[in-house]
């Protein structure tokens, strides 16, 4: 399952930076999207994969079982992903603005223009 999962982060890897790399700005959008998903499952990858029970400590106990899951991952994979969609949505918007200002969606023709 591990292995799946790590051609499935290099997968996303791979296209994200492929993407980043286009001329177009939704390509560059659509790239930081999946970037952010690879991301994701890297973390839950590195938290290691195991089934357990809920993570909640017992009425009176103090620490964890051990059969439990961790729950650190899953807080951390949480995390990331509202931020990744306050990033993709505040480059949403600037891609809005700037087609607007512009008219075009190529980085090359965006670079000489003065969006005032």
């Amino acid at each position: 399952m591990e292995f799946l999962l790590a051609i499935t982060i290099g997968v996303l890897y791979a296209a994200s930076f492929y993407l980043l790399l286009r001329r177009g700005v939704v390509r560059v959008v659509l790239g930081v999207a999946l970037l952010s998903q690879a991301v994701n499952l890297l973390i839950f990858t590195a938290g290691g994969l195991r089934e357990g029970a809920v993570p909640f400590i017992a009425e009176g106990g103090k620490v964890l079982g051990a059969a439990s899951a961790d729950p650190l991952p899953q807080a951390l994979i949480l995390t990331a992903i509202v931020i990744s969609f306050g990033v993709l949505a505040f480059t949403l918007a600037m891609v809005h603005r700037a087609d607007q200002a512009t008219g075009t969606d190529d980085v090359d023709d965006l670079k000489g223009t003065d969006a005032t």
